[in-house]
């Protein structure tokens, strides 16, 4: 059955993917004859009727993928796209499951490190009171900060790295710190997770339909290939109930294989050392969830 993926434009030139998703829609056009392509800035400011211009009518069903979006964004987006006869294969509530931290988190349990969470607005600030009861059940010792999708690692002492939890105006520093540099791309709110330390680099691992398709380095460290045990990972994804979906993984200092993330596959970012068609090629297409 034929594959339909909607890539993100290129901004400079709405005719062409996005360069980032370049290389990975020659291989799908190579192999299935089309790549059709949405306009990821004109779905950013609401505009649904540009965002998907482009997009032939009648496709069947479709994978989206380019850069992230809010679950909003993902939902206005599926709605769009099932008016033009294209309807995603991956649902809204089951893009946001697997893209913000507070839908998989549970699942996880056991797997994650321990973690609690607050939602927020853009631009919200929390006292110091509410962050001291917020982290109350987590375990002493070092926390990270980050938003329901992404941290500000890039900053970490100024904006991820809590050293003691229990140290509330530390801790209130780093979450005002954070939630100042997001602005207003503020994911859902604010997530504190126990900190756990992890030897050598991260593996990115690809799930289709409960299985791992395609076992890889993270984006990040290209050059480094972990091989995660990851029996207890698959059981987790299969109750979490989505098709496509990535979670990256660490071998913590104890030698046991830790999740770190978990995110909707279609705005995953692949690494460049891995081949977009062994990804593609597993990629069922045509069937609805």
């Amino acid at each position: 059955m034929p594959l339909t993926v909607l890539f993100c434009a290129d901004p400079l030139d709405p005719r062409r993917a996005d360069p980032h998703f370049a290389r990975e829609a020659a291989s799908v056009r190579a192999i299935y004859g089309e790549a059709p392509l949405i306009d990821h800035d004109a779905l950013q400011r609401g505009d649904l009727a540009e965002a998907v211009r482009r997009v032939p009518r009648d496709l069947g069903p479709a994978w989206y993928r380019g850069w992230m979006v809010t679950a909003g964004q993902y939902e206005q987006l599926a709605a769009a796209l099932e008016d033009r006869g294209t309807p995603l294969i991956t649902r809204p509530t089951d893009y946001r499951r697997a893209h913000e931290l507070p839908g998989w988190h549970d699942t996880f349990a056991g797997l994650t490190p321990p973690s609690v969470w607050l939602p927020l607005s853009p631009g919200g600030d929390p006292d110091a009171g509410t962050l001291e009861e917020l982290v109350r059940e987590l375990p002493d010792g070092a926390a990270v900060v980050k938003d329901y999708v992404k941290s500000r690692k890039h900053e970490w002492d100024e904006a991820c790295f809590v050293p003691d939890l229990r140290d509330t105006e530390d801790l209130q520093r780093v979450v005002t710190r954070m939630i100042e540099l997001q602005d207003d791309f503020l994911a859902g709110g604010i997530v504190v997770r126990a900190y756990e330390s992890y030897l050598g680099a991260e593996a990115r691992v690809w799930w289709v339909d409960g299985e791992p398709a395609l076992v890889g380095p993270h984006p990040d460290t290209p050059g480094n290939r972990p091989d995660p045990v990851l029996d207890d990972v698959r059981a987790a994804i299969r109750a979490l109930g989505c098709r496509f979906v990535t979670t990256d993984l660490a071998l913590r200092a104890d030698e046991v294989w830790r999740v770190v993330e978990v995110g909707d596959g279609q705005v995953s970012d692949l690494a460049s050392s891995e081949s977009p068609v062994e990804l593609y090629e597993q990629l069922p297409g045509g069937a609805l969830s």
